[in-house]
């Protein structure tokens, strides 16, 4: 079953509270999307680290309700 974007969002930022959070659906099946994060969370961590807390905000919905997610973050300074 497709994953609504707004969920996605909902779930980001419910994990990382002052998340900017934009979703872009790539194909329209509603399975394939696109993220840009930006959160004042993410200074000082790497990039994987700040994957992992966008990941971990999905609450173990990768790979299953949200088949792809193309992943940006960045710091609002960056």
């Amino acid at each position: 079953m497709p994953m609504d974007p707004t969920e996605i969002v909902r779930l980001i930022k419910e994990g990382i509270p002052d998340a900017d959070v934009q979703i872009e659906d790539l194909r329209g099946d509603g399975d394939h999307y696109a993220a840009h994060v930006t959160s004042a969370a993410f200074e000082g961590k790497s990039r994987v680290q700040q994957h992992q807390m966008v990941y971990q905000a999905l609450q173990g919905r990768m790979g299953g309700e949200l088949h792809a997610l193309a992943l940006q973050t960045a710091t609002p300074t960056s």
